[in-house]
């Protein structure tokens, strides 16, 4: 196999990727709510609680920005904080209530154009596209 041609088709991919979410996703976004904001608590629904670190690096910020984007969102109601048990030191942030809510909205509708996107395959190529998912996520996006 050919690792160059099979590496550009992964780049390709998430490229793709990359267009059918900010497609998906646009306009139903709280507008109350940056760019920068959403992806900070896009990456809190899936990976929760989290430290400042692993959100600067996740989402491709500074360390004083993400500190300050976390403060603002705080004040929004979005996410909450808290220390560590085991380690007074480190802070850890998750979704609050109106939070998950606001999510869960902007998801709902997001699942939205996901069904028209898929509205014309059939039951063996929804499956298919489950097993390329799950094979994607188990092998490549581990």
């Amino acid at each position: 196999m050919d690792h160059g041609a099979l590496f550009q088709k992964f780049v390709a991919f998430t490229s793709s990727v990359h267009e059918v979410t900010h497609e998906l996703t646009r306009g139903v976004k709280s507008e109350d709510v940056t760019p920068v904001q959403y992806k900070i608590l896009e990456y809190m629904i899936f990976s929760q609680p989290v430290t400042p670190s692993e959100i600067a690096e996740c989402v491709d910020l500074s360390l004083p920005n993400t500190s300050r984007e976390l403060r603002k969102l705080t004040e929004k109601g979005l996410c909450e904080k808290a220390t560590d048990d085991a380690d007074r030191r480190r802070q850890l942030f998750r979704l609050s209530a109106d939070g998950q809510t606001m999510m869960g909205r902007v998801f709902a509708q997001a699942q939205q154009g996901f069904e028209q996107r898929i509205a014309g395959l059939t039951e063996k190529e929804l499956q298919e596209l489950e097993g390329a998912l799950e094979l994607l996520q188990k092998k490549v996006f581990r």
